[in-house]
């Protein structure tokens, strides 16, 4: 049975500080993943009914993060993350301050440190987070403008991101010949299209429609919105010579966007561990990474990236249970 998630947040307002504890039901690398990944923060970071949107990311100590939240009106609000000190999968520290789409910082709004800390417990990971102010003005700033509730219903909109875009993954092909596919993310119409390209290319689908009621129920995460469960978590269609249309909904309600340039991606399954780390190297050469390749709790090993082209790709090798 799956552990409560835990959620401390403490207001130091001695020391200027806060403190939060989180834990996750996932390992260590898909947690790591959702927090340093750009297109993995734009499906959670910002609390509903707003939306991130990454500008730039460079995810390296001297690197940032320039993004904005965008609110139901479109207006935006921009931050920069400037990232101090990395240690791959166990912490890494940065200066988080507002500013412009430009990144100039605005120096009349408060700028604060976060050190995050991730520790692993099987399946489950607590990720510590330790925000650190200058003033007792400036943090209290930070809580007026509503940091608490904004931040815990961030963090949920990543427990339901778990729940639904890793699921799906934990579904083993039947053997390890190699195929490609397309994937495709739609904002909530995948079936209507899925159901005219099987018109078109006159096939079924594989294993029919997965939905996101699908998923097994876990008490410890809030109740889908009925407007989620018809909605499609995974579906593959057949074309022409053997290749393979994958699709899944994004939800708005998961604090989920699609737009160009995360709505389709080019999925190459290779025969071995070997073919997949070749492919994965010499494809991003000069590109963008968005999850280095490493093994996965599904039993996949698998990495994402943007080629020096702008095209997507996804590279997955299922491990031999």
């Amino acid at each position: 049975m799956k552990k409560a998630f835990l959620f401390n947040f403490d207001v130091d307002k001695q020391n200027n500080q806060i403190k939060v504890e989180r834990s996750f039901n996932a390992p260590i690398d898909l947690v790591w993943a959702a927090w340093t990944d750009a297109q993995i923060l734009d499906q959670w970071w910002a609390p509903q009914p707003w939306v991130a949107k990454t500008k730039s990311m460079d995810f390296r100590e001297g690197g940032h993060w320039l993004y904005a939240m965008v609110g139901p009106e479109n207006e935006e609000h921009w931050a920069r993350v400037d990232y101090i000190k990395i240690v791959p999968e166990k912490f890494f520290s940065g200066y988080d301050g507002f500013g412009d789409a430009d990144g100039n910082l605005n120096p009349t709004l408060p700028r604060n440190k976060w050190e995050n800390s991730f520790v692993e417990q099987g399946q489950q990971t607590t990720v510590n987070i330790l925000l650190m102010f200058d003033t007792l003005d400036d943090l209290e700033t930070i809580i007026s403008m509503g940091f608490k509730e904004g931040f815990e219903a961030g963090l949920k909109n990543l427990d339901r991101y778990i729940a639904s875009q890793f699921y799906l993954r934990k579904q083993n092909k039947p053997n390890n010949r190699a195929r490609v596919s397309t994937y495709l993310n739609f904002p909530g119409n995948t079936e209507d299209a899925f159901l005219f390209y099987k018109s078109v290319f006159k096939t079924e689908f594989i294993n029919g429609i997965r939905r996101f009621d699908d998923i097994p129920a876990d008490p410890n995460q809030p109740p889908m919105a009925e407007s989620v469960k018809k909605m499609v978590l995974h579906v593959e269609l057949p074309i022409l010579g053997g290749h393979i249309l994958m699709g899944t909904d994004a939800p708005k309600e998961f604090g989920m966007t699609v737009s160009k340039g995360n709505n389709i991606y080019i999925n190459l399954e290779p025969e071995s561990r070997e073919e997949a780390k070749r492919l994965f190297d010499e494809l991003s050469a000069d590109g963008s990474i968005q999850m280095p390749l490493q093994d996965m709790f599904w039993g996949a090993y698998y990495g994402s990236f943007t080629d020096k082209f702008g095209i997507s790709w996804m590279i997955h090798f299922q491990n031999k249970e």
